[in-house]
């Protein structure tokens, strides 16, 4: 439900591998319109991506959560075609906030992002 209703997530073409409580895999492939002026994926994308994992992690439980702090730290530049997979690990959990790390790896297994954020969980029901 929650993807079907992610424009922006369909947008980036954003492939669910695998949701459990607590965790999301998700993968997508840089597409042309992603680049910047230097031919890399624009950080924005990335952080997106990212973002994604998060948000399907976080909304796992069936609590509905909105990031209320995240960031992310870029450690090598990502390419037209790269094959991006996002592993969203939950590392807290309470029953308002929950913080949540993110790596980003190329088809290489290369780390060239990890992310870090935490949610506000505001005790409404539903589901992902």
């Amino acid at each position: 439900m929650m993807l079907q209703n992610d424009s922006f997530s369909q947008w980036m073409d954003i492939e669910i591998i695998k949701i459990v409580p607590g965790s999301c895999h998700l993968k997508t492939i840089i597409r042309n319109e992603m680049l910047n002026g230097f031919q890399t994926c624009h950080g924005g994308v990335t952080f997106s991506i990212a973002d994604s994992a998060l948000a399907f992690a976080s909304n796992s439980h069936g609590i509905q959560a909105v990031s209320i702090e995240t960031s992310i730290s870029h450690f090598k530049p990502v390419s037209l075609g790269d094959i991006i997979t996002a592993v969203a690990i939950e590392k807290n959990l309470s029953n308002r906030l929950g913080n949540y790390e993110v790596s980003l790896t190329n088809q290489h297994g290369e780390l060239v992002a990890l992310f870090k954020g935490t949610v506000f969980r505001n005790g409404k029901e539903w589901e992902i």
